[in-house]
C-alpha cells in the first residue's frame, strides 16, 4: 500500500515529508532516507575494507544522460553518467531548518528513478574545502544519515577519476517498518568534498538501484 501511494507522489523533501505524515509511521525514500528525527542508538563496529570500485552490483546500468556539466540541471563540481530514465533537479538549501546539511555537506542534487520504474534517489552533496579528508567527511554524513545503523564497512575506492571512500550500511533507525541497505562514497575535489548517496524506499528497491549507482560511480570525472 505505501509503495503504491509513494509512486504517486512527485520527487522532493517537501512532498514527501506529506506523505510521511499522511502515512502517519511508515518511512519513505523521498524524505532523504532519514529527514524525520529517528532515536539514537550506536550501531555496531564500522569496519573497513580495501576495495577495487565494483561494489556488489551485478553490473553498471547503460548510459541514458550526464549530470553535473555545463546546461545540466545540477551545477555539480563533477560530472557523472546517469541511467535512462532517471532525472536529476537542482535542491534549493534549507537554512530554515537545516534539513539539506548532513555533517560538513549540503544536498545539491537529487536524482529520481520513479520515472524508471523504482522509489529512490541517487543524491549529491557537497561541502568543505579542498584538503578536508573525504573518509572523515563520509563518517559525519553516515552518522546524521543513519543515526542507528548496523553492518557498517568502510572500502578505499577508485570511482572514476578520484580516489574515494565508499560506505555500505544497514539502517536500523526506528522510524523504519524494517532496516534497508544503503551506501555512499565520499572524495575530493579542488572546489572541495562530495559525497554521492544510495538509499532506496526498501533494501529491495536499493538493489533495484544499484546498477544506476554503479554507473554513476565508475562515470565521474571533474565538470
Amino acid at each position: 500500500m505505501v509503495r503504491g501511494l509513494l509512486r504517486g507522489v512527485g520527487a522532493g523533501l517537501v512532498p514527501v515529508a506529506l506523505v510521511t505524515v499522511a502515512l502517519t509511521g511508515c518511512s519513505s525514500e523521498g524524505e532523504s532516507d532519514r529527514l524525520q528525527p529517528a532515536a539514537s542508538a550506536k550501531g555496531a563496529a564500522e569496519g573497513q575494507a580495501q576495495g577495487d570500485g565494483k561494489g556488489d552490483a551485478a553490473k553498471a546500468a547503460a548510459k541514458g544522460g550526464t549530470v553535473g556539466g555545463a546546461g545540466s540541471p545540477c551545477a555539480l563540481p563533477v560530472s557523472f553518467d546517469l541511467a535512462a530514465g532517471w532525472k536529476p533537479k537542482a535542491v534549493k538549501e534549507d537554512k530554515q531548518f537545516g534539513l539539506t546539511k548532513q555533517g560538513p555537506v549540503t544536498l545539491v542534487c537529487e536524482i529520481d528513478a520513479k520515472p524508471a520504474g523504482n522509489i529512490g534517489f541517487l543524491r549529491v552533496w557537497t561541502g568543505g574545502r579542498a584538503g578536508d579528508d573525504p573518509r572523515k567527511a563520509l563518517e559525519a554524513f553516515v552518522a546524521e544519515e543513519a543515526k542507528s545503523r548496523d553492518k557498517v564497512a568502510y572500502a578505499q575506492i577508485k570511482a572514476g577519476e578520484y580516489a574515494a571512500t565508499e560506505v555500505t550500511y544497514l539502517n536500523t533507525n526506528e522510524s523504519l517498518d524494517a532496516p534497508k541497505k544503503e551506501r555512499a562514497l565520499a572524495f575530493t575535489t579542488p572546489k572541495g568534498v562530495v559525497v554521492v548517496h544510495l538509499g532506496g524506499l526498501d533494501t529491495e528497491e536499493h538493489e533495484g538501484m544499484l546498477p544506476a549507482y554503479e554507473l554513476a560511480k565508475k562515470s565521474l570525472h571533474g565538470a
